[in-house]
């Protein structure tokens, strides 16, 4: 008997590399964005020049940072933020990596000679981030002493449609294209998902008790292998 082909959705944009690898193992992916990122006009202004500590939580807001930067110091979350920060910054800037929030700012923390009994009392971050963002990451770093400063640099917006096939499993990368798949849709019992990491997999939570796998690592790539494997026919 012929095993059907399993079709996937995945919630973003994929490299066609890994639409064909996917295609040559039996799989199926549909690409469908349910978001759309809108950098915001007026880059960084004076931040630009100055020697500052900052923080990404998104490669959009990496991306979103068209001038200065040269003095920098980078912590980011994933290896896609991670990748595209040395791209923009160089690998010099980087001075740390996670792969979640907690253990982000944990970093931070450790690095910057913070502890939650005191420490460099007032010391300034600033977080370049998008007008959707969660609140873990700034609420840690300033229960441990530390200025924490929000610089929105890009804007979401959902971009939600109905789907009409049935999916065997769906990848998303965000809260926020959870949100707006979410709003216009539902999904069967049978229908694995997918998340890039701990705060997507919880915004799932929030709506269905389906079958859920967590990426390995914070990177779209591991995540789509991960999801080949799992309907490898």
């Amino acid at each position: 008997m012929q095993i059907p082909t399993p079709y996937v959705l995945s919630t973003r944009a994929l490299a066609a590399s890994m639409i064909d690898e996917a295609a040559a193992k039996g799989v199926r992916i549909d690409i469908r964005s349910f978001i759309a990122i809108e950098p915001l006009k007026g880059g960084v202004g004076e931040l630009g020049k100055r020697s500052l500590t900052a923080v990404f939580t998104s490669g959009n807001a990496v991306a979103a940072i068209e001038e200065g930067g040269d003095n920098w110091k980078v912590y980011c979350i994933g290896q896609e933020t991670r990748r595209k920060a040395v791209e923009r910054f160089g690998e010099g800037a980087i001075a740390g990596v996670a792969n979640s929030a907690k253990t982000l700012a944990e970093e931070i923390i450790r690095r910057e000679g913070q502890s939650a009994t005191g420490g460099q009392e007032g010391r300034e971050i600033i977080f370049f981030c998008g007008d959707q963002r969660r609140d873990e990451l700034p609420d840690l770093l300033r229960q441990a002493g530390l200025t924490v400063r929000e610089v929105v640099v890009y804007r979401t917006r959902l971009t939600p449609q109905q789907m009409k096939r049935a999916y065997a499993g769906i990848a998303f990368f965000s809260p926020s294209a959870v949100e707006s798949f979410f709003s216009v849709n539902g999904v069967s019992p049978e229908t694995v998902l997918f998340a890039i990491g701990g705060t997507t997999a919880a915004a799932i939570r929030e709506r269905c008790v389906n079958e859920l796998v967590i990426a390995d690592r914070p990177s779209p790539e591991e995540m789509i292998r991960q999801m080949i494997e799992h309907f490898q026919i």
